[in-house]
């Protein structure tokens, strides 16, 4: 654990910014905190390039108390556009280093104590990935799977961008970073209670409401299911469905924070980019609950 901050202030999170559009990147020249003590937490998908990524960080870096990032899936594409062309681990590792020149936290830094109102809690930002065992109804395999996907043309375009060099396979990438993560969370988190920050949920539930169930394996794993139960969560933050709500399983909010690409935030009647509050927990809407059978009823 490290850093640690009191007084005033809100622990707020955002994802999704995709500011390679004109329109979102309007919205985050427009983010500002309320307060000098605000966090701001970025749960992924700040753009393709590293160069829109830097803007973005150190624009938001400049404003808030703190930045929180934890990568997205675009992130680590190596897009064509981008001049930078490292791929997989080289590639997070670029953006990690540009991030600590930015002074922005990121998964491989300690854990830094949020001791605002709502607090004190202790900020894990995490980079997981998934591993396809979010499988479509009847499908039993990964090679299943995707032949299905493939016959709808719901493909994530991951499969032709995001590199898992050195690793194999995207999988096994996912595998090492859950097991370095689940070993950390066990050895770091102690009596403090936590807010996850990762770009996919940490449970299959948020993917029940996808237009495009198939989707959903590329969107997390089965190995973190359990995560919300077995360490002492206090709100899991995450993005990447584009789907921006808050569902509720087993006591443990689940907060989806992205803002999407402007054919998606121009449908909703919130105004966009605005960022949610995750402590001091604000008195919730009327939403989704799941209950630990997988029933779902309002909260």
């Amino acid at each position: 654990m490290a850093s640690r901050a009191g007084g005033g202030g809100r622990l707020l999170a955002i994802s999704d910014l995709h500011i390679g559009y004109a329109e979102n990147r309007a919205l985050v020249e427009k983010l500002r905190p309320e307060s000098e003590d605000d966090w701001l937490l970025v749960a992924g998908d700040v753009a393709e390039t590293v160069e829109d990524i830097r803007w973005a960080l150190e624009l938001l870096a400049d404003r808030f108390r703190r930045v929180v990032w934890a990568p997205g899936n675009h992130e680590l594409w190596t897009h064509p556009r981008d001049a930078v062309t490292l791929r997989g681990v080289a590639r997070y590792e670029h953006l990690v280093a540009m991030c600590r020149d930015l002074g922005v936290l990121t998964p491989e830094d300690p854990y830094p104590v949020w001791e605002g109102p709502g607090g004190p809690a202790l900020v894990a930002p995490l980079f997981l990935l998934y591993d396809y065992s979010f499988l479509p109804k009847d499908c039993a395999t990964k090679a299943e799977g995707l032949a299905y996907a493939h016959s709808t043309g719901i493909v994530c375009s991951d499969e032709h961008l995001l590199h898992p060099d050195p690793y194999p396979t995207r999988e096994a990438w996912c595998r090492a970073r859950v097991e370095l993560t689940e070993r950390r969370l066990t050895e770091e988190a102690g009596d403090l209670p936590l807010v996850l920050v990762n770009h996919y949920p940490t449970d299959r539930h948020p993917m029940d409401i996808l237009w495009y169930p198939e989707f959903a394996m590329w969107c997390g794993t089965t190995l973190t299911a359990d995560w919300h139960r077995r360490f002492r969560v206090a709100a899991m933050v995450y993005g990447h469905l584009h789907i921006p709500r808050s569902t509720v399983l087993e006591s443990v909010p689940f907060e989806e924070v992205s803002v999407g690409y402007p054919r998606e935030w121009r449908r909703r009647d919130r105004p966009p980019g605005i960022p949610r509050p995750i402590l001091p927990r604000e008195s919730p809407e009327r939403g989704t609950r799941i209950e630990p059978d997988g029933r779902t009823g309002q909260a």
